[in-house]
């Protein structure tokens, strides 16, 4: 009797277990004991930069949405960061491009430097091409309105 109590409640609970994972879908709708397939290749929107006009930000702090096509962009590396030849405070008006934000050139101890500070340096950290991709799931998100705080050069 002590070990027909346990054996029971283990079979019950494989049972169960087996039952409920036939049955579990993901949110892409695929069941969870099928191996994950491949993700479907995406194609960033946006033409040659300057082309097109930039994305509307959906919240108050989001970084900027890069709105042009960035394959054929170099790699940032220490050396070299492509997105510098037009977005930097010295060449933004000649290329017609938006110049990168005060808050890039301070290091950390706030102070303004005349570069930007090496912790800003890999822009596709924070700012990202946007994609062709559709949602996981349905949502009914809407954006707040708000108003950008305008950007004060020092």
């Amino acid at each position: 009797m002590k070990k027909f109590f346990p054996m029971t409640l283990m079979a019950v609970t494989a049972l169960f277990a087996a039952v409920t994972m036939a049955e579990t879908q993901t949110l892409r709708g695929a069941d969870v004991a099928i191996a994950d397939q491949a993700p479907v290749e995406r194609t960033q929107l946006g033409g040659k930069p300057g082309a097109q006009k930039g994305i509307a930000r959906t919240f108050e702090q989001q970084p900027p949405l890069i709105p042009h096509m960035t394959a054929n962009f170099d790699e940032v590396t220490l050396e070299e960061n492509q997105c510098l030849s037009c977005h930097d405070v010295t060449r933004y008006k000649e290329k017609n491009a938006p110049k990168i934000g005060v808050s890039h050139m301070k290091d950390s101890s706030g102070k303004v430097q005349k570069t930007v500070s090496s912790a800003r340096w890999n822009c596709n950290t924070c700012h990202i091409p946007q994609t062709d991709a559709p949602p996981l799931v349905d949502n009914t998100f809407k954006s707040v309105p708000f108003k950008l705080a305008p950007v004060k050069a020092r």
